[in-house]
């Protein structure tokens, strides 16, 4: 990952977060936005803690999904506006590795190249979109609402559009980005930009079901499988089967794929190890 070596992440456990919370659990890693009394809105601070904590799930081989969710009745209002005019207005983290390239929380999670869950159960608000954009799978509440009201304060979300781009079409990115319109959690299910609808009570359980699914399979195959999708737009059209082909026959020479093989022919359940 780009913003913080392997190196950087092993100071990890000695690190007091400000605006975030995390917990691991087995395989799970939770990220928790816990700026609640500011909407979750990020901090040039918030931001690299929130990309420390995705570099961390990156490398920790043993961190097979990673599961995001929110504070308070906000689950994120987007940048602090305030707290990137103004440097005086954001508190630095002292104990936190020195990021080494600007943070850029849409391609932290198009590094991560691990399945994470969005747990949303309040409104998503401009910047916001690049967390959830940046989620494979995206369970919301029908409450939550998504909107992106830059427009109104002169602005525009550029870099939200990136994220946007690989979910919606263009004129559905423009209509948003123009009217500011507020979606509804029926409408975002609708258009794609979440993937699930659940009840309140039933959401927590929904997740954590997913989530122990994908602990229990094959974590290098889906890693591998992730990591090829991305690199797919960076291959000519008439090249996208012979890159795939060669990526299926490195993952066929992995001990995974002789204990999938394996524990099939036998008719029991696999022993992953992740190489």
């Amino acid at each position: 990952m780009r913003f913080y070596t392997e190196e950087d992440i092993q100071t990890f456990d000695n690190v007091r977060f400000l605006h975030i919370k995390t917990a691991k659990a087995g395989h799970l890693f939770t990220i928790t936005l816990a700026r609640p009394e500011k909407r979750n809105a990020f901090t040039p601070t918030m931001a690299e803690e929130i990309i420390y904590a995705l570099a961390y799930a990156h490398y920790q081989s043993d961190v097979r999904c990673v599961v995001l969710k929110a504070e308070g009745p906000v689950f994120c209002a987007g940048a602090d506006l305030n707290a990137f005019h103004d440097p005086s207005a954001n508190t630095v983290n002292e104990l936190l590795p020195r990021i080494h390239e600007e943070a850029r929380m849409g391609d932290a999670f198009n590094e991560l190249h691990k399945p994470c869950i969005a747990h949303v159960e309040g409104a998503v608000l401009a910047g916001g979109f690049l967390l959830i954009c940046g989620c494979t799978f995206v369970f919301s509440v029908p409450e939550a609402t998504f909107s992106l009201p830059e427009v109104k304060r002169g602005i525009w979300p550029m870099q939200v559009m990136a994220s946007l781009s690989t979910i919606l079409p263009q004129r559905k990115i423009l209509e948003m980005s123009i009217t500011g319109k507020i979606y509804s959690g029926k409408e975002a299910l609708e258009m794609g930009l979440i993937t699930h609808l659940i009840e309140k009570e039933k959401i927590a359980d929904e997740v954590n079901a997913l989530a122990s699914q994908i602990c229990n399979s094959a974590p290098l195959a889906i890693q591998a499988g992730m990591q090829s999708l991305n690199q797919l737009k960076n291959v000519l059209q008439n090249e996208q089967h012979s890159f795939l082909k060669g990526e299926l026959n490195k993952l066929l020479q992995t001990e995974d794929a002789k204990e999938g093989a394996l524990a099939f022919k036998e008719k029991r359940e696999p022993v992953w190890k992740g190489k």
